[in-house]
């Protein structure tokens, strides 16, 4: 390889990840929510991603994805996915089961076999107060109630891109001001300690306990006492891609 076409890989690189970068934005308010996500790959590109998508009738859409493996060959499987995902929302209206088949269908044609991602895509509908959710084969998101309570959101079927054709199944759960809820990837809850100790879904629920504890209050400092607590635990030695992303209905 030449000096010149080494140069020209590099810029590509950077290039990939500024667009990937890009298609996760980190906070804001969106009509009756507010939302934010962090998402902190292990390597320069990765297959971790999360998105909110302001769709039409005062709806907005809240996805975090994982796809198989790590790197380019995942980012380049989320990319897929997440364009997928915003075509289907265009032809199949409310239904969200329709949307995860067409998207599993387009993965499964475009894929390599051992390539498949899960992905949890929840619409927030504002006139109703009401989350429409699939479970592509994610780990459960769980809604923080204003109350302390946590419920989790597990309804839905295989990842995308797994297995040729899957009806997919679409839950609805109602939510009220100051409710939260949080999706994270599997990095999260396998991030280890230097005793190879796993901080687990118990640690994930100590760290949001802490949350409904000292009553915080929006989505941003949500996220960043996720990472905090999950950093803490780990001493910051990340081993896979990482993503937390919340949702609070104001």
């Amino acid at each position: 390889m030449t000096e010149e076409t080494m140069i020209d890989v590099s810029q590509d690189w950077v290039l990939a990840c500024d667009v990937q970068r890009r298609f996760m934005q980190d906070s804001g308010r969106v009509g009756f929510v507010e939302c934010s996500g962090h998402c902190r790959q292990l390597r320069a590109l990765g297959g971790d991603f999360y998105e909110f998508m302001p769709l039409a009738d005062h709806r907005l859409a809240f996805v975090v994805g994982d796809a198989s493996g790590k790197g380019l060959a995942a980012a380049l499987m989320m990319a897929n996915i997440q364009s997928s995902l915003r075509t289907a929302a265009l032809f199949t209206g409310h239904d969200l089961g329709a949307l995860l088949k067409l998207v599993n269908h387009q993965a499964y044609t475009s894929s390599l076999a051992d390539r498949y991602a899960t992905v949890f895509y929840g619409v927030f509908d504002a006139a109703t107060r009401t989350l429409h959710y699939v479970n592509a084969g994610h780990n459960p998101p769980l809604i923080l109630r204003r109350d302390g309570s946590t419920e989790w959101l597990e309804s839905g079927g295989a990842p995308v891109g797994m297995l040729p054709d899957w009806n997919y199944e679409e839950s609805i759960v109602s939510l009220d001001p100051g409710d939260l809820v949080i999706a994270y990837t599997d990095g999260v809850i396998e991030a280890a300690n230097h005793a190879g100790e796993e901080w687990g879904v118990q640690g994930l629920l100590k760290g949001i306990a802490d949350i409904a504890m000292w009553r915080v209050q929006n989505a941003e400092d949500c996220v960043r006492s996720i990472f905090s607590s999950m950093d803490d635990f780990s001493r910051s030695c990340q081993t896979d891609d990482v993503t937390v992303a919340a949702l609070r209905v104001l």
